[in-house]
């Protein structure tokens, strides 16, 4: 996962990495967990979340998950 691209997307989009949490109805400390371990555990649930919530198209979801 490109941690860096992920999180330029978040604020792009006028959120910070806690109101997006919110806003996708995922925990705080699960994403940053997540993060600092450079987004190897996520679930494709939890990925789905990410994408709709940022409304990603097909390109940028996977720069951001699969293109690191």
């Amino acid at each position: 996962m490109n941690v860096d691209k992920f999180k330029g997307k978040v604020v792009e989009k006028g959120f910070t990495l806690g109101t997006f949490c919110d806003a996708v109805d995922i925990p705080r400390t699960t994403l940053y967990r997540r993060l600092t371990k450079g987004g190897d555990d996520f679930t494709i649930g939890g990925v789905k979340k990410i994408v709709n919530g940022l409304n990603l198209s097909n390109t940028e979801a996977i720069e951001i998950f699969f293109i690191t």
